[in-house]
Formats: C-alpha cells, sequence, structure tokens
C-alpha cells in the first residue's frame, strides 16, 4: 500500500532539487558568457575537473569528505525545526581541539594519538553548537544568530592561538600552530591518494540517518520539530532533545576539523577557516536535511570546488567563481523551499476523491 500523500513527497524532494539545480547551471551559464566565457566549455571543465578521470575524483572525494560531516550540523538540527549556520566555528574549534591532543600526546602510539584527537575534535564541536541549543532553549536566543555569530568568535579564537600561544616560532609568513607528528596524521586509503576522512564521514552520515529515522530517539526528535506544544504535552524531553541534537551536530562538524589537520594540513592556522562549513550548510539544505543524501550532494558540490583552478587556467575566470555558483545554488535552493506542495493540491471531484485513496 503506498499512500499517494507519500508519493508526492517524494516525487517533489527529488524533482524540485534537481530542478533547482539545472536553473542554477543555466544562472551560472548566464554570468559566465556575460563574464566573457563559453557557458559550455566551463560546464566541460568542471565535469572533467571533478569527475573526467580517477585523479580528478580523488581530488573531488578529499574535498567531500569534510562537506560530509559539516552537513550534519545543519541536517541534525532541522529535525528539530532549528537552523543553525555555525558549522565553521564547529570545524574551527573542532581543529583547534583536535591539535591540541594531538601535541600533548605526541609520544604515545599513533592509533591512541589518532582516536584523542578525534575524541578532543567531536567533544569541542559538539560543546560549541551545544551552547547554541542552551541559548535557544534556555534563554530564547534565535539559534541562527548566534551559531553566526559563534562563527567570527571561532574564527577569531584561531587567529590569537595560532598567533600566540599556540604559535610554532618557523612559522613566520603563515601563523601556524606547532606541527603534528606525521607518524600521528591520518593515512590514505589504499591504492588511492584519498585520506581516511571520506571513510568518517560516510559512516558518520550513516548512523545520523539510522539515528534519526530508525531510532526512538530520532522519532521524538521528529515529533518536537513538528510541533514542539504537542512534544510538551506528550512529555517528550524538549530540552534535552535539544541538548544532545545540537551537541551531535557540532561533534560531526568538529570532527571535520580533526579531518582538516589531522589528514590534510597536519597543524592549524587559517587553512582551517577554507568556507567548508559554509559549503556544508548548502549539501544540507540541497539534500533535504537527510544524510544520506548528503553524501551525494556533498560529492557534487565536493567536485565543483575542486575545479576553482581549472576555471581558471582554461577561461581566464577568477578562482573564486565556484562560489558565485555555489551562492546561485543556495539562493534558488531557498527559493525553490518555497514551491513544495504546490504542484499536487488537493482538489474536488474525481482527483480530490483520488487523494484520498491508497492504492
Amino acid at each position: 500500500m503506498i499512500n499517494r500523500h507519500n508519493w508526492r513527497s517524494t516525487v517533489e524532494a527529488i524533482c524540485i532539487p534537481l530542478a533547482a539545480l539545472l536553473f542554477s547551471l543555466l544562472l551560472f551559464g548566464i554570468f559566465c558568457a556575460l563574464a566573457g566565457a563559453d557557458p559550455f566549455g566551463v560546464y566541460a571543465s568542471i565535469y572533467r575537473s571533478a569527475f573526467g578521470s580517477w585523479r580528478a575524483f580523488q581530488n573531488t572525494l578529499l574535498r567531500a569528505a569534510p562537506l560530509m560531516l559539516s552537513s550534519l550540523c545543519t541536517a541534525l538540527p532541522a529535525r528539530l525545526g532549528l537552523i543553525i549556520i555555525g558549522n565553521e566555528g564547529a570545524i574551527v574549534v573542532g581543529g583547534l581541539g583536535a591539535v591540541a591532543a594531538g601535541l600533548t600526546l605526541s609520544t604515545a602510539p599513533p592509533t591512541v594519538v589518532q582516536i584523542a584527537m578525534a575524541i578532543a575534535g567531536i567533544i569541542c564541536g559538539g560543546l560549541w553548537i551545544g551552547a547554541v541549543g542552551a541559548l535557544r532553549h534556555y534563554r530564547g536566543v534565535n539559534e541562527t544568530i548566534s551559531s553566526l555569530l559563534l562563527n567570527y568568535i571561532a574564527i577569531a579564537l584561531l587567529n590569537h592561538l595560532v598567533g600566540g600561544p599556540m604559535r610554532d616560532p618557523s612559522s613566520l609568513n603563515k601563523p601556524s600552530s606547532y606541527p603534528i607528528a606525521q607518524i600521528n596524521m591520518l593515512g590514505d586509503i589504499p591504492g588511492t591518494r584519498v585520506h581516511y576522512g571520506l571513510i568518517y564521514g560516510l559512516i558518520a552520515c550513516a548512523i545520523a540517518y539510522f539515528l534519526i529515522q530508525r531510532t526512538t530517539f530520532g522519532f521524538a526528535a521528529r515529533v518536537a520539530g513538528g510541533n514542539i506544544r504537542a512534544a510538551r504535552i506528550a512529555g517528550l524531553p524538549v530540552g534535552k532533545l535539544t541538548m544532545m541534537i545540537c551537541f551531535l551536530a557540532g561533534s560531526s562538524a568538529g570532527l571535520a576539523g580533526m579531518v582538516e589537520v589531522a589528514a590534510v594540513h597536519g597543524r592549524a592556522n587559517e587553512s582551517l577557516n577554507a568556507n567548508y562549513g559554509y559549503s556544508g550548510i548548502l549539501v544540507a539544505f540541497i539534500a533535504r536535511h537527510n544524510p544520506l543524501a548528503a553524501t551525494l550532494v556533498a560529492i557534487l558540490l565536493g567536485g565543483i570546488l575542486a575545479s576553482g583552478g581549472s576555471l581558471q587556467r582554461s577561461h581566464d575566470l577568477p578562482d573564486a567563481t565556484v562560489l558565485v555558483f555555489q551562492g546561485l545554488v543556495f539562493l534558488v535552493v531557498l527559493f525553490s523551499e518555497s514551491l513544495y506542495g504546490r504542484f499536487f493540491k488537493e482538489g474536488s471531484g474525481v482527483r480530490g476523491r483520488e487523494s484520498a485513496v491508497t492504492v
């Protein structure tokens, strides 16, 4: 038995985001044409840079890993009806926590150091976004504004620490922390240039999906997100749900920060503020806050981000052109939110009667 309402919702969940991406491509093509580049040539360059070869696809996967983890920072609270955009801040503090743990335990066995860095990143990111949930629940502070402002605080904290207490004196042109020992870094998946952060991202998204869709905790969160007053009347612990969801959301982004320092940079510096957090927001919205869908969207967006250098070399476009594309996608996706429920309205007569029947 398939409920027609569920069928319509599924069709909309697939078709509307897809249409939004296609329309974004059209707008981006117009932008490229106005900039003096051939839109079809630009599209071809993006494809070649992202998916045109195994080497290109590995570059895409390298960028997709932090996007998967970062997207959960927005996708999980959205189940409670919270719009949190503090992903970038959670990544930064998670990276700082991971570096601190890695340097403190530098003489321990590599496996112990890596586990400690992961735990430190998870805890730091979780507490950072957990503070947003606490402000929302106990003081009524808007979570969108508070999480956005915490991004700037995290970046300021990063600049202070790597330019002061944690600074490596040998880092002259680019203030950085002391490096993590090479033996303690995350390695690459055998046979590839892709680090194990991709595995972390895939596992985290799978766990998040199971938690939200297949457990009583996830059901309670979805009920609270649908109608918080009804949830309270039913006796659900809305405050605990808010705190736990926000902690899990922040811990995912904090793990992304750990992956960046332990698999890519090897130390904390301004490279931690690489806009993966803001891109993760876009991934979450395109995926309709579905953790499994976020893995595919992260790969798609990772490919777009990987093509920036190619557009600069082949079409004389600025490297930041991909950010223009990203911004267009975000705007169109936000607009497309108003289209849900408009294409299959309940009618009168035969259609109205059919809509109430299951097949």
